[in-house]
């Protein structure tokens, strides 16, 4: 048997977290991979199509030995639950927003942070440096997961259910639900909100129910879980553009092939794209459509929003980024 047939004990025990049905048996016997691919957003959202899409493609591509199952819409639970199962085994692929691989490694949630991106293509030139590996690399060592690749959110807004929000001073007391990360907890306070984490699965009722006065999401997610029913008044802050990593347990990466990897990878890459350019589309008509469907959108004093997070955000949380790297994100 060759050396590279050879499995520790220690992989086999990896490999049977992960899932991963890789016999010790030359490559055109073994038995297929499959692999679970797990996400918090809603059957409809764009995101989900593109999951489908790299499914099929992996097992075209592959002869039926990848073969991705998906779980949208929480069916394996919250955004930190699905990160943790990517991270033991359990699950061997998940897609979340990237501040939250921060509670592993802290530098991550710089990618999410709020007016540090200048739009779209900015978000595109730093995931795709050298700055990325070094950040990836990290994330490998310490929790042992890969970022495969990256799709663009949206620019977030806030939604508000009774109160009409013109500039800062509105959002004093605002109970804003926020995701379980502490830049958003960070710049909710710097507007004088009341930050209050939840977990998606969960807000559509609370907005209906009043338990939270808002949230803040991408009009494509807006959109995609109908907060737009419950809620009254879409004001234009743009305050986060987001991007989703696409990430891998690394010891189910390890166990795939370089040619499996490669068509994981360009499947990633090619419907990822599509991905954008139909978030891209709907962030285009949406305010109107959702204007049409009855809320009011307002244009609120931007730079009212901006300058108390400015001011505060990135000197906070400097210690755990690493000094510089907010300067060396903005130079790129």
């Amino acid at each position: 048997m060759s050396n590279s047939m050879r499995w520790t004990r220690r992989e086999w025990i990896g490999a049977g977290l992960a899932s991963v049905a890789i016999g010790a048996l030359p490559v055109r016997a073994r038995a297929a991979t499959t692999l679970r691919w797990a996400t918090v957003l809603p059957t409809n959202h764009p995101s989900v199509t593109m999951m489908e899409k790299v499914a099929k493609q992996l097992r075209e591509d592959t002869g039926g030995s990848i073969d991705i199952q998906t779980f949208p819409a929480g069916q394996l639970g919250s955004s930190r639950d699905v990160i943790e199962s990517a991270s033991s085994g359990a699950i061997q692929i998940v897609d979340e927003g990237a501040a939250q691989f921060g509670q592993f490694v802290p530098q991550f949630s710089i990618l999410e942070a709020p007016y540090i991106w200048r739009d779209p293509q900015h978000v595109r030139r730093v995931l795709s440096s050298p700055l990325m590996d070094e950040m990836n690399a990290m994330l490998v060592a310490k929790r042992s997961m890969r970022v495969i690749g990256s799709t663009y959110y949206g620019r977030r807004h806030v939604t508000s259910g009774s109160k009409a929000i013109n500039s800062v001073d509105d959002m004093k007391g605002f109970k804003l639900r926020i995701p379980e990360v502490d830049t958003f907890r960070a710049m909710a306070e710097a507007w004088g909100a009341r930050p209050t984490p939840l977990n998606i699965g969960e807000l559509y009722l609370a907005l209906s129910q009043g338990a939270v006065d808002g949230q803040e999401n991408p009009l494509p997610t807006i959109q995609s879980n109908k907060f737009f029913e419950v809620q009254k008044y879409l004001v234009l802050t743009g305050h986060i553009i987001t991007p989703r990593l696409i990430v891998v347990n690394e010891t189910a990466w390890q166990a795939l092939t370089a040619k499996e990897r490669q068509s994981l990878t360009g499947a990633v890459q090619t419907h990822g794209q599509e991905q954008d350019n139909e978030i891209l589309a709907q962030e285009a008509k949406l305010a109107d459509t959702f204007k049409a469907a009855g809320m009011t959108v307002i244009q609120p004093d931007l730079e009212s929003f901006r300058k108390p997070v400015l001011a505060s955000v990135p000197a906070k949380f400097e210690s755990k980024w690493g000094k510089g790297l907010w300067e060396r994100i903005a130079a790129l």
